[in-house]
């Protein structure tokens, strides 16, 4: 059998095993099973999951995609997880190409004429060759983050990227969440409290309305609901 499908039936196994898991369990078991080999990834929105996960493992590689199109806030945001949590390691995904080489093979503002492409190329593509040096990435997806997610395990296969999938805070709602970062004085992306409860990338970014869906902002007055990192 190969380390492939070892992984696999591992990711299965886990997924029953670990069905209510806490996200503190979750990340224990993470811990216990792939030592350093795993990455825990953040959009730099909070770091809810970045605390948790040093709660298990005080020297956690975090990975943070560097699209090239971040608002200030969150490359700020990023900047002060490293001042807050010394003995994590910032791994900086970046695409192939910068935004100017970009814009010079396909055309200024690709964003705007085919998002899709513009997400593959700049955080697709390097969530795969970042994830490539590891066993296991954990996520901070929530069932309640949108109808494409409502069925997240807790631990499952991640069939595009070839590793296991660990979702520590997969069943948790709003009110906990929000309730971890009160209680916690958890560090928060500034642009949370100014509108913005779903950050991307500043060009494909709005506010949202008082009760709107949170991720009405993203991809505003077009198709799109996903980058494409998470199915």
């Amino acid at each position: 059998m190969t380390a492939t499908a070892d992984y696999r039936t591992l990711a299965e196994r886990a997924s029953a095993e670990l069905a209510d898991a806490t996200a503190a369990e979750a990340l224990d078991w993470t811990v216990r099973t792939f030592g350093d080999d795993f990455i825990v990834a953040s959009n730099m929105q909070d770091a809810v999951l970045i605390e948790l996960a040093t709660q298990a493992k005080s020297d956690v590689d975090i990975l943070f995609l560097e699209t090239g199109y971040h608002f200030a806030e969150t490359i700020g945001t990023r900047d002060a997880v490293e001042a807050v949590y010394p003995h994590v390691r910032i791994v900086n995904a970046q695409a192939e190409q910068s935004v100017a080489e970009q814009d010079a093979e396909y055309g200024p503002k690709l964003h705007e004429r085919d998002p899709g492409l513009c997400c593959h190329l700049r955080k697709v593509v390097p969530l795969r060759q970042t994830l490539s040096k590891y066993s296991a990435w954990v996520t901070g997806v929530r069932r309640v983050d949108a109808p494409t997610r409502a069925n997240t395990p807790i631990v499952g296969w991640d069939e595009r990227n070839g590793l296991v999938k660990v979702n520590p805070l997969a069943a948790w709602t709003d009110e906990q969440f929000n309730d971890y970062i009160r209680e916690h004085g958890i560090l928060q992306n500034p642009l949370v409290s100014a509108g913005y409860p779903s950050i991307g990338c500043a060009p494909c970014t709005a506010k949202v309305a008082p009760g709107a869906d949170p991720r009405s902002g993203r991809w505003a007055g077009q198709a799109k609901t996903e980058c494409g990192l998470h199915g």
